[in-house]
């Protein structure tokens, strides 16, 4: 503990930690209560040497220790350890040692973004390829995998996830007519909604061919396959023109090095009186690095981008951000949804899976969640044009779009 007693010393300033290390000795950080934390979190560490590396290596550490069984919280969950953490991080400037740490991973930044078709093809079957059963034991009926959308804090995930798709159909400005691209379009959810529902054309894309699969089976199923056909296929390969292009949870795939390429993209294929919404996990404040368990174990390749990375490319790309708004506590919630959804069907995953797997995605869905609720991480839904007179001047027309989409999605529901 010489090297992590002196760290949580400086840093515990809200609640109170008791940690009782491998030898027996217990060790309390204390500061002021707070309705933030538990009045108290007790952690077990399993392994002599742990309480070091968790110093100095604290990302990798609570992430693999906590899959390997090195640590263990007593009468709580791994979400109480890292909230104490999280809480008390958010209101300190954080160890010197720390800093230096992210600094010396901050000089590799550009060679771990560098994600070429073919190593996004590899990343992305990583990740999304994983068993379907899966994501049906802890997402909604649709499977939306990004942040919902909580226009009222009673509302459930299912009707959280129907209500993010017209927050973003609404900024699209949709009419029946429109040719739709939309840029990974996993489970086929949000394309399969502009469809169903304002009658356009839409061509999905996506690297992950258990997605593919199962998107144009869904198509099928609902009678859309004119509609809506999905396809496997790199953005870096469209050369169709579009009236509207549309990409949720796909940005944070694309690496720091190729955003030029991606906004010149959307800039090519998207027509002059054209409108597009990227919805992507952001960073607020400065430009960071990818926390390297989440890099090993959840998603290789994966940055999450500050705004000040993404605007000088949309602005070098000929794009006008007309409309940029912020959704990190909706997402946050979104991963406690999750998380009670993962937690009620956690024997189910064990069998697919095994302990080891279930405490790894115990672990990334905690880790997610205090990271939007305490830390940096945010949501950013940013309007695309290219020509600024294409969209109203003021946002009502949002809200009534959405209150119209409500109503006739609650109309079709009660005529089913």
């Amino acid at each position: 503990m010489y090297l992590l007693q002196p760290i949580l010393s400086h840093m515990i300033k809200i609640g109170s930690l008791k940690i009782v290390n491998a030898d027996g000795k217990i060790y309390r950080f204390s500061g002021q209560k707070s309705d933030l934390v538990p009045n108290e979190v007790c952690v077990h560490f399993h392994d002599n040497g742990y309480a070091n590396w968790l110093a100095l290596s604290p990302s990798m550490a609570l992430g693999k220790g906590y899959m390997e069984d090195q640590l263990s919280v007593e009468g709580g969950t791994i979400y109480d350890f890292l909230q104490i953490l999280s809480v008390n991080v958010e209101n300190d400037d954080y160890h010197w040692l720390h800093r230096f740490l992210e600094s010396l991973d901050g000089l590799r930044k550009r060679f771990l973004q560098f994600n070429p078709a073919s190593k996004s093809r590899k990343n992305v079957a990583h990740h999304y390829d994983l068993s379907a059963e899966l994501y049906r034991l802890f997402l909604d009926k649709d499977r939306q995998y990004s942040c919902a959308y909580f226009a009222g804090p009673e509302n459930d995930l299912d009707t959280a996830q129907t209500d993010k798709k017209s927050h973003i159909a609404a900024k699209l400005l949709l009419e029946r007519d429109h040719k739709v691209l939309d840029i990974g379009s996993g489970w086929g959810g949000m394309g399969l909604y502009i469809a169903r529902h304002f009658g356009a054309q839409v061509e999905g894309i996506t690297l992950s061919e258990e997605q593919l699969k199962e998107s144009n089976q869904r198509a099928k199923l609902e009678n859309l396959n004119a509609k809506a056909q999905f396809h496997l296929k790199d953005y870096r390969t469209v050369t169709e023109k579009f009236d509207r292009i549309v990409s949720v949870g796909m940005f944070e795939h694309v690496g720091i090095n190729h955003y030029a390429k991606y906004f010149g993209k959307i800039h090519d294929c998207l027509n002059p009186d054209g409108v597009a919404l990227l919805h992507t996990i952001g960073r607020i404040g400065s430009p960071s690095v990818t926390d390297p368990w989440i890099r090993k174990y959840i998603f290789p390749g994966g940055y999450i981008p500050s705004l000040s990375e993404i605007m000088p490319a949309i602005e070098k790309s000929g794009l006008i951000a007309s409309d940029v708004e912020f959704l990190g506590l909706h997402y946050a919630e979104t991963l406690r949804h999750w998380q009670q959804c993962f937690q009620a069907n956690r024997g189910k995953v064990r069998n697919i899976y095994d302990e080891t797997f279930c405490r790894m995605w115990e672990y990334y869905l905690s880790c997610s969640e205090v990271s939007f609720r305490h830390l940096d991480s945010t949501v950013f839904q940013i309007q695309l044009v290219k020509d600024r007179r294409v969209v109203p001047m003021t946002r009502d027309y949002m809200a009534n779009q959405e209150t119209a989409l409500r109503e006739a999605i609650a109309n079709d529901n009660r005529a089913a």
